[in-house]
């Protein structure tokens, strides 16, 4: 897989924004979808994040560079925390163990 010049990889996200929010997919389009840009603005949200997969389900990691940033989104539109440490690995990069179970 290549990447584009100055493109964030997983790994930089997670270094820069390791405060992350999975929001389930369907929760993250249309009109919430833009409630969500315009509110994250002044919340030091990176512009890219993940999409993973938990029990046939799909998940938006939002990442952010503060726990104070995060936590207001929590609040705010719901979800749960991520942490990247639980994303699978290799060809399993999409998948989302919860608590370390199924690596």
């Amino acid at each position: 897989m290549t990447r584009r010049k100055g493109e964030l990889t997983p790994a930089g996200i997670d270094r820069g924004w390791p405060h992350q929010i999975a929001l389930p997919s369907e929760l993250s389009f249309g009109k919430m979808g833009e409630e969500q840009f315009e509110f994250c603005k002044p919340l030091m949200r990176c512009t890219r994040g993940h999409s993973v997969m938990f029990e046939d389900r799909g998940y938006n990691v939002h990442c952010f560079a503060t726990k104070a940033g995060a936590q207001a989104f929590l609040d705010r539109f719901g979800g749960e925390w991520f942490d990247p440490k639980e994303r699978g690995k290799s060809i399993h990069w999409n998948r989302w163990y919860k608590g370390g179970k199924g690596k």
